[in-house]
């Protein structure tokens, strides 16, 4: 539900806009307010769960969500909206890592471990995917609204169920790092926002600048008093072991990738191919399934051959379809167009999900099995944040250079009625209109294959596999003790 929650509202991004009278830069804001949100209060949603016990932090989490989510499908305006999906973020960052914790402390590290990591990989993954197809059929059959209306008895079942079904897991007594949470989120606010105002303003706006220096104060902030907290919400010896660190700068690359594609893709098959809401949404299935097989194949080959062969195809994978996706234009179909570069990059995605999951929690002590796995969720959301706003930018930029070609070319053309129709609405025709959208959104899927080639480099460079980690993945292993910056 909650990485769902991602793209579902994407499907009626299109109904949103009209309804609430956002920009298509501003419009990135209604999956920003969320993804920044749960991004950056994953860490301290992870620390939570270990403190206080992750069965009552996991249900709590997930009604936060369910209130957000019937705020937000009241919204009456635009900063409504916004405000209820922050709401959901937070609900998310206090569930997500709970989530993956439990699982992690309920399966011993070995085959157990490996296929329960891989239905988990491939229901996150794939759930991107059919967010956007439950979100076109709800869109379709009922109002934009429901896209958010419908998480409340889904989490209402939820809390029932985990009430009654799940085991408390042993606390961990500790302190909440919230100076760290704070300045981790705040710089990441200012960082997005600094991308989205220069899609808008432009790179010499003043507060695009100030923006930027306030992320980079912010993030020096948050460095320094992780290196000093006693129990910091990010612990930065996970770092220290170059698998892990690998691990999540490849993760941060390929959220950038992921967010960008569904974000850009919707608007294209909608606004350019003219498909309705549910179309659209149906046109993304074949991305969940594709996810689902190479997640379970990846599941079952990885204690023989390591994670670091999946996670370099995977991302050569991602980055193939998505440079595949480049020639789209005012002239592509569906299934000459999109279909293919869809298929490839959904494998690629199911490659690396457990790959990089199994990587990042493996060998992990249980008392900091939620701060990794937050920390591994925050990589994807950040990443996803901060990915989307670059590639906002991108589309902006080139889009915004576009429109003054195609203007010029039909103020030469076109008939007194069609100015002054032009002039009343600021709006270019069909097709005019779809190039724009086309070439900006075709320079964006340029830029998000280079996030995910970066990746690849990593995997490549910096991805060991051990004798150890093998026999972590075979259950052979007795599990070591990893020790922080301080020796403890």
């Amino acid at each position: 539900m909650v990485v769902l929650d991602v793209t579902i509202v994407n499907i009626a991004l299109p109904h949103i806009q009209t309804a609430l009278h956002f920009s298509t830069e501003s419009l990135s804001w209604v999956v920003n307010a969320y993804t920044l949100t749960f991004g950056g209060l994953l860490l301290l949603g992870g620390r939570t769960g270990d403190i206080l016990g992750r069965k009552r932090v996991f249900v709590f989490g997930i009604l936060l969500f369910g209130l957000a989510s019937l705020l937000g499908g009241l919204a009456q305006n635009a900063g409504q909206l916004m405000a209820a999906r922050a709401l959901q973020g937070v609900g998310g960052a206090i569930a997500s890592p709970t989530a993956l914790a439990l699982i992690t402390t309920t399966f011993r590290e070995g085959p157990a471990r490996n296929r329960a990591f891989g239905v988990f990989a491939a229901v996150s993954a794939g759930g991107s995917a059919i967010g956007l197809l439950a979100g076109g059929v709800l869109v379709e059959w009922l109002d934009w609204r429901w896209v958010l209306f419908v998480n409340v008895p889904i989490a209402l079942l939820i809390a029932v169920l985990a009430a009654r079904v799940l085991r408390e897991s042993q606390r961990h007594p500790g302190h909440f790092d919230f100076p760290g949470a704070l300045l981790g989120t705040g710089g990441m606010v200012a960082l997005v926002y600094g991308f989205i105002r220069a899609s808008q303003e432009g790179w010499r706006d003043g507060f695009t600048l100030g923006s930027f220096a306030a992320a980079v104060v912010l993030l020096m902030l948050f460095v320094l008093n992780e290196r000093r907290s006693p129990q910091p919400i990010t612990p930065l010896h996970m770092f220290a072991d170059r698998n892990r660190a690998g691990t999540y700068g490849i993760m941060l690359f390929l959220a950038c990738s992921i967010f960008g594609m569904f974000f850009f893709l919707t608007l294209f098959v909608q606004n350019v191919l003219g498909f309705s809401p549910l179309r659209a949404g149906l046109a993304f299935l074949p991305v969940s399934v594709m996810v689902a097989l190479a997640a379970g194949v990846t599941s079952q080959m990885l204690p023989k051959f390591g994670p670091k062969p999946f996670m370099v195809a995977g991302a050569l994978c991602c980055a193939a379809g998505l440079g595949w996706l480049t020639f789209t234009d005012v002239h592509s179909t569906y299934a000459g167009s999109i279909l293919g570069p869809i298929l490839v990059f959904g494998t690629g995605m199911g490659l690396q999900f457990v790959s990089l999951t199994l990587m990042a929690l493996s060998d992990v002590p249980d008392r900091e099995s939620g701060a990794a796995s937050g920390l591994l969720n925050s990589m994807q959301q950040v990443g996803g944040s901060l990915g989307l706003s670059i590639l906002v930018t991108v589309f902006g930029t080139v889009s915004r250079n576009e429109a003054k070609g195609q203007v010029a070319a039909f103020l030469g053309t076109a008939g007194p009625q069609e100015k002054a129709l032009f002039a009343h609405t600021g709006r270019l025709p069909k097709p005019r209109a779809d190039q724009v959208l086309a070439s900006g959104v075709s320079a964006a899927f340029v830029a998000a294959s280079l996030f995910t080639l970066a990746g690849a480099v990593i995997a490549l460079c910096a991805i060991q596999v051990r004798p150890s980690d093998l026999e972590r993945l075979q259950g052979n292993h007795t599990p070591a003790v990893v020790r922080d910056e301080r020796g403890r």
